[in-house]
């Protein structure tokens, strides 16, 4: 029997545990949130499509209540706020890092074996956290962010291309944010022939700059923060844990001298399955990406130091 848990029963946190009970993910779904009532009616009415939608998985809500996690194999977090008028990054990390450190420390008392994946933002920060109060093993706490990030730049690529998203890859590293992100051009490929063999460098770097500001685009259009995606993203690496698929998706993971980097959690891409992430696959980056990915490192370790300034670690 695999079980997972998803804290926050928002619009990201419910999409997560819909797209994994439509898809069969686990046996068990737990959707936890502390709004009363909120996480039971939210998966009350996603049981009520069973029968609709043919699938034999079941999901239950909790509010509050972390014993109704136990023996959970996978936790999703989603839950933190997000950044409101004159609240400066300083005050929302505070906010968010609290949350989530508790949140984690209580999936654990019923779940030690859990591997975590971290959705709630500042994300590569969030995930860094996690890792350190946690003292879990690193390949046990995972951030989502390039499993979106990748998504995004393959249907921007399909876009700009008239192609099948589905036929292309294309993978995004570096920081889950607007200008920390890389999409890794050079390797992204439409059945094998390099895309930048048939998109014009234009064309190209239109996609790029799309990609970079996908969320904030969203954002714009529907006035919070996307979920979709978001949820799909973090159902679809739980997935690949639950399942063993090992897929290669690139994650924020704990780095120590891979791509240059020590004493950080970003993205790059890796091989997850049952123990969660097992391996960083080595792109060998050309010394214009190495600088990108490093300048990305430098700027997520100025947010993880707001950590250290407010005692968070």
């Amino acid at each position: 029997m695999s079980k997972v848990t998803v804290v926050g029963a928002g619009n990201v946190g419910a999409t997560c545990a819909n797209v994994m009970l439509f898809n069969e993910v686990a046996d068990e779904i737990v959707l936890l949130d502390i709004k009363e009532g909120l996480s039971e009616g939210k998966a009350l009415d996603m049981m009520q499509t069973a029968t609709l939608l043919g699938f034999d998985s079941t999901i239950k809500g909790a509010t509050n209540d972390y014993a109704a996690t136990a023996n959970s194999d996978v936790v999703v977090i989603t839950s933190g706020i997000p950044r409101k008028p004159g609240m400066t990054r300083e005050e929302l990390i505070g906010v968010n890092a609290g949350i989530v450190k508790g949140v984690a420390e209580n999936v654990l008392k019923y779940s030690p074996n859990a591997i975590i994946i971290i959705v709630s933002n500042p994300m590569d920060t969030m995930t860094y956290l996690t890792l350190k109060v946690t003292g879990l093993p690193k390949n046990r706490v995972i951030g989502m962010g390039g499993a979106l990030d990748s998504s995004r730049f393959k249907c921007y690529l399909s876009q700009a291309l008239g192609a099948n998203p589905n036929e292309l890859e294309g993978l995004v590293i570096g920081g889950h944010g607007d200008t920390t992100m890389i999409p890794l051009t050079r390797f992204a490929n439409y059945k094998g022939v390099p895309v930048e063999s048939i998109l014009p460098a234009d064309k190209m770097e239109k996609v790029v700059a799309d990609t970079m500001v996908g969320g904030a685009t969203l954002t714009g259009l529907l006035g919070t923060s996307a979920w979709y995606a978001p949820g799909a993203a973090a159902a679809y690496l739980t997935e690949s844990i639950i399942k063993n698929q090992k897929k290669v998706i690139p994650c924020c993971v704990a780095l120590e001298g891979e791509y240059g980097q020590n004493d950080i959690c970003i993205g790059v891409p890796v091989v997850i399955g049952k123990n969660g992430w097992e391996k960083i696959i080595d792109y060998k980056l050309n010394e214009k990406e190495q600088e990108l990915f490093a300048k990305s490192a430098d700027a997520v370790r100025k947010t993880n130091d707001v950590l250290k300034e407010i005692n968070a670690l």
